[in-house]
């Protein structure tokens, strides 16, 4: 017989609240190792561990490098770095984002099923985007449980949803108020040993890249999926295009990963990024323009004073257009 005792768990957007609700309805004898990834600031301060450990009866940490796993204690990914599972013990490192995120859920989650496949259970609960649906998928590939909150229950539905359209198989799709019973269920339950579906290559492979293997990111001749026309917007490479299922991913040559949703809201940010670059260059042109206009024009030079004045007029018409474009897309933003 086997025992589910890694239970996983994933979130962003709304996270803090759930996962207090979720610790406080955790027994204090829970037979499984709870190991959690919040997006956070990479340059903030977390002070997660403390707020699960005044709501509920599990000690919380963040998590060492090297650290053992330990049943009836609660892992807390630290800021910029991805939590990963190996034989035993959990480990830290500061591989490439993957979703614009570091720590990511992805790579906790592929980690843990590479390492203990049926034993896995992932949790994936409120989130932007959709970091998780990758790590989910990885997760039923191995023979894990798979459980996401109702998008209906969440208070940002996205990441719950977007698992649910990608992910075959989900085993519960449950408000949050039910997800507490169902964990000590399933780690109460004994369950048959069932022959493991072999370690895809593809997730050996990323596994080792958020590990930062040299080996694993120079390997040009055994990468997953195929060269897409895309830049990665981290690092400028080229990104290779992976399909599984439904879900289309990215990864570069260094380990910058996206899913799809991810790559279409950091191509997005960064015409926002080139757009106000342009418009302060405009801006700054138009003044010193205006300038030597009036410079030409104190030297009785009138002709040199109106090609300058042109040059302004014309740089403040074309500011304005996209001074107009950058509002209209913050106040979709904001109704959004």
């Amino acid at each position: 017989m086997l025992e589910y005792n890694i239970i996983l768990v994933g979130t962003s957007a709304g996270g803090v609240e759930a996962l207090t609700y979720l610790v406080k309805n955790l027994p204090p004898n829970l037979n499984a190792a709870v190991i959690i990834v919040l997006h956070v600031s990479s340059h903030g301060t977390s002070v997660l561990p403390k707020i699960l450990s005044r709501a509920g009866n599990l000690p919380v940490s963040h998590a060492q490098d090297g650290e053992a796993i330990v049943h009836g204690w609660i892992y807390v990914a630290p800021p910029d770095y991805h939590l990963l599972v190996e034989e035993g013990y959990l480990r830290l490192t500061r591989g490439a984002k993957e979703n614009r995120c570091r720590p990511a859920i992805d790579p906790l989650f592929r980690s843990a099923a590479r390492t203990y496949g049926q034993r896995v259970i992932a949790v994936l609960l409120t989130g932007m985007l959709d970091d998780g649906t990758a790590g989910l998928m990885a997760v039923k590939m191995r023979g894990g449980m798979a459980i996401v909150q109702n998008p209906d229950d969440a208070l940002f539905p996205d990441m719950p949803r977007n698992a649910i359209n990608n992910v075959d198989d989900i085993d519960h799709i449950v408000p949050l108020s039910d997800i507490p019973s169902i964990l000590v269920g399933l780690v109460n339950m004994p369950m048959e040993i069932e022959a493991e579906n072999p370690i895809p290559s593809k997730m050996e492979f990323e596994t080792e890249i958020a590990q930062l293997n040299l080996e694993a990111v120079e390997n040009e001749s055994d990468r997953p999926g195929k060269p897409s026309t895309f830049g990665c917007p981290d690092c400028g490479g080229i990104l290779w295009e992976v399909e599984e299922g439904n879900l289309l991913r990215f990864r570069c040559r260094t380990g910058h990963a996206y899913s799809a949703e991810t790559l279409l809201a950091s191509q997005s940010d960064g015409i926002e990024d080139a757009l106000w670059i342009a418009l302060r260059a405009l801006e700054e042109k138009a003044s010193l323009s205006h300038r030597m206009a009036s410079r030409m024009e104190a030297r009785n030079l009138p002709l040199a004073a109106q090609r300058f004045k042109e040059e302004a007029h014309s740089a403040f018409e074309r500011s304005a257009i996209i001074r107009e474009v950058l509002l209209k897309d913050n106040t979709n933003t904001d109704v959004g």
